[in-house]
C-alpha cells in the first residue's frame, strides 16, 4: 500500500514529468466552483466534495479553532452535526448539509441515516504537525475505480491545487471532505437487506412479546445451527491513504430451503479496518436455517464511494435469480449451483453503480454446515480465515 507511483498529469497545458515524481506537486490554479450544482443531472460525488474542499480552503482560518477543538488523538473527524452547532461554520455547514442530502438520496439511504458528511484528518501521523500549526491541504476522493487514479488533488489555503501521490501520503496534514464510511455502510447494509426482502416479498418478522417468547422456550424449541467467523486476516484492504480505514462487508449466497430462489444476506464486518492484522470477531456469518443443502458461499467486499445500495441489491438479486433459473431442476446439481450464483453476483458488481466501484476482496466457496475450516485461504488468496460450527440452544 506504500507503492509510489509516478505523477503524469495533464491539466490544461501543464505536464508533470515522470522523472519528477513526488508525493506532492503544487499547481497554481483554482476551481471554478460557479459551474457546480448539487441539483445537476450530471451530479458527481467527487465534484460535490471538490466544491466543499474549495469552500473550506477559503474559510479555513475561520473554522480552524472549531476543528482543533473537535479533532484530536481520540477522534480524527469532525462530523456535520458538530459543524452545524457552531456559528463559525454556519455558511460552510449549510453547503455541506445540501451535499449531504443529495448524497444520501443518491446512495439510497435517506430513510436509514440522518447525515453522513464529515471532515477527516487523513492519517493519525499528521495530527502532531497539524496541531503544531502547519497549514493543511484540503482533499477529496476522485471519481472512478481507485486502481485507475493517477493522483489525489488537494487545495491549500490560497486556493492552489496540489497533486498528491495516490499511495504515499504527503508530509503535510490533509483534511479530507468525505462521508463517514462506517455510518454510510451501516445504513447501506440495512437498505440492501430490506430491499432484497421487499423484492422477494418477505415481511420483517415482528418480535414476540417477552412473555410470549418465554412461553415458547420449551423442550420443543429447536436449536439454531450457525457458522462463526473465528479469525480473519487480509493481505490487502484495497484502500489508498486518502480513503482511511477499510469498510468490509460480506455477501453470503445460497439457495432458499423452501423455494427455488437465491438467498443473499449482507453481513457487516465493522471491526475489519486494516490489512496485515489479525481479528478474532466470533461473528455469526451463516444461519443455516436460511439455506438449502447445508452449503453457502461468502463473498468479501470493500465499500467505496459511489454505491447506490438499493440499486446494488436489486442488481445482485436479479443476476442471482437469472443464474438459478437456468436450471429447471436445481436439485440435480444441488449445492454445486451455489458457486455459479456467486460468480454471477461477482461479475455484476463492477458495473452496477455510479463511481469508485466497490472492491472485490476475496471469496470463500462452499462453506459447509457443521464443518470447521482452520486458516483457510480465500480463492483470491487475499484473505485467511477460520470458520467453525456453533449450535445455539434455546434459553432454559
Amino acid at each position: 500500500m506504500n507503492k509510489i507511483l509516478p505523477l503524469a498529469v495533464a491539466m490544461g497545458m501543464l505536464a508533470v514529468p515522470c522523472a519528477q515524481a513526488a508525493p506532492e506537486t503544487a499547481v497554481n490554479t483554482s476551481f471554478d466552483n460557479t459551474s457546480y450544482s448539487t441539483h445537476s443531472s450530471q451530479f458527481s460525488t467527487a465534484e460535490a466534495k471538490r466544491d466543499l474542499a474549495y469552500k473550506l480552503s477559503g474559510q479555513y482560518k475561520q473554522l480552524a479553532p472549531l476543528l482543533h477543538q473537535q479533532i484530536d488523538q481520540y477522534q480524527l473527524n469532525a462530523p456535520l452535526k458538530t459543524l452545524k452547532r457552531s456559528k463559525r461554520s454556519a455558511a460552510f455547514a449549510r453547503n455541506m448539509m445540501e451535499t449531504d442530502m443529495v448524497l444520501r438520496d443518491k446512495k439510497g439511504i435517506t430513510d436509514y441515516t440522518n447525515e453522513i458528511m464529515e471532515l477527516r484528518l487523513a492519517d493519525p501521523q499528521m495530527l502532531a504537525r497539524w496541531q503544531a500549526g502547519q497549514s493543511p491541504l484540503f482533499a477529496w476522493e476522485p471519481d472512478g475505480n481507485d486502481e485507475d487514479w493517477q493522483y489525489i488533488e488537494a487545495y491549500d489555503v490560497d486556493g492552489n491545487i496540489h497533486l498528491l501521490d495516490v499511495y504515499e501520503a504527503p508530509d503535510r496534514p490533509v483534511l479530507v471532505v468525505d462521508t463517514n464510511s462506517r455510518e454510510e455502510l451501516k445504513a447501506g447494509i440495512k437498505a440492501m437487506n430490506d430491499e432484497i426482502k421487499r423484492l422477494q416479498g418477505e415481511q420483517p418478522e415482528a418480535a414476540p412479546a417477552p412473555r410470549a417468547m418465554a412461553m415458547t422456550m420449551d423442550a420443543a424449541t429447536p436449536s439454531i445451527s450457525t457458522t462463526v467467523l473465528k479469525k480473519i486476516r487480509l493481505k490487502d484492504d484495497h484502500e489508498p491513504w486518502i480513503s482511511g480505514k477499510a469498510e468490509i462487508y460480506a455477501i453470503v449466497t445460497g439457495v432458499n430451503p423452501s423455494r427455488d430462489e437465491p438467498v443473499l444476506d449482507i453481513v457487516d464486518m465493522p471491526y475489519l479496518d486494516y490489512s496485515e492484522t489479525d481479528y478474532s470477531p466470533e461473528q455469526i456469518m451463516i444461519y443455516w436455517d436460511r439455506y438449502r443443502w447445508s452449503a453457502a458461499d461468502v463473498l468479501l467486499m470493500e465499500k467505496d464511494d459511489g454505491t447506490n445500495y438499493k440499486e446494488l441489491a436489486s442488481t445482485l438479486l436479479d443476476v442471482a435469480k437469472a443464474a438459478l433459473s437456468a436450471y429447471p431442476d436445481p436439485e440435480v446439481k444441488a449445492y454445486a449451483i451455489i458457486p455459479e450464483l456467486t460468480n454471477k453476483v461477482l461479475a455484476a458488481i463492477p458495473d452496477s453503480w455510479m463511481t469508485n466501484d466497490d472492491d472485490f476482496v476475496d471469496v470463500y466457496y462452499t462453506i459447509r454446515q457443521g464443518k470447521r475450516y482452520k486458516d483457510r485461504q480465500g480463492a483470491n488468496n487475499n484473505a485467511q480465515a477460520t470458520f467453525a460450527p456453533l449450535t445455539i440452544d434455546p434459553t432454559k
